[in-house]
């Protein structure tokens, strides 16, 4: 870990962990810098971090594009868990992560043998920013699917967003955010990823990923209590792991020199 990071984990809880990393592709100039940093588990749960990509690899594989666009518009721009769960039954699990082994070479699977469950995926920051990053370039070279899945991240409320396009300066940015803190976990766990345009050819992806120890009984009942009854907890995500999230995002993204 560089001493660079040292400062934005000062927010980081004891027991916690946290990842970062960005990388550039297909930008002119000085060769593109990857940067990553990881402290604690090697491997976190992705939340809803990685819909854009599962919506993006389940094209390929539904019939009815009437259908995946109804799912996929709402999985990517309001982070609908009714409609990422169609996708991801309808298409499989196995497949879509297949898919995305083939287009991206990450591979993931789901934690606990339970494929039903699109958030028990665990992956790791550099992952995730390698493959938006494919996600990206197949868009510049063409992809209409890939077009679309980022132009929706683009329209990602700011209320999703945990205030990241604004310290990060880019306002025009797509970005996808992950939130949740599972009955059988300690943590509370605030993702984001961002992907910023380089002059129409090149594209810079940010990543940050947070599990922030949860472990105040009362804390945890309520937050429950509001996810079983379908309210918003995001701002619970705020104030546990908003500061941390955008700490190493900004360093992040200025390691890369972009």
């Amino acid at each position: 870990m560089g001493t660079s990071f040292a400062e934005s984990l000062r927010d980081l809880r004891q027991g916690g962990s946290a990842q970062a990393a960005a990388i550039t592709r297909g930008a002119s100039g000085p060769p593109p810098r990857a940067v990553s940093v990881v402290h604690g588990l090697d491997r976190l749960r992705c939340a809803s971090l990685l819909k854009p990509l599962y919506c993006w690899a389940a094209a390929a594989h539904v019939a009815d594009q009437g259908f995946w666009r109804r799912h996929a518009e709402p999985a990517v721009i309001t982070s609908s868990n009714s409609d990422t769960r169609a996708l991801w039954m309808a298409v499989g699990p196995r497949v879509i992560l297949a898919e995305l082994r083939r287009r991206c070479g990450v591979s993931w699977r789901p934690a606990n043998g339970d494929p039903s469950r699109f958030g028990s995926v665990e992956v790791a920051a550099a992952e995730v920013a390698d493959a938006y990053a494919a996600l990206s370039q197949s868009a510049l070279a063409g992809d209409p699917v890939a077009a679309d899945v980022l132009s929706w991240m683009r329209e990602v409320p700011a209320d999703q967003a945990f205030g990241v396009r604004d310290v990060l300066r880019v306002p025009e940015a797509a970005i996808k955010c992950g939130w949740y803190g599972g009955a059988d976990e300690s943590w509370l766990r605030t993702h984001a990823v961002v992907v910023i345009p380089r002059g129409g050819v090149g594209v810079t992806v940010v990543v940050g990923m947070t599990a922030q120890l949860y472990t105040d009984e009362r804390q945890r009942e309520i937050y429950h209590a509001r996810v079983a009854e379908g309210l918003p907890v995001e701002a619970e995500h705020e104030r546990v792991g908003g500061p941390l999230l955008r700490g190493l995002m900004t360093r992040a993204l200025a390691e890369t020199g972009a």
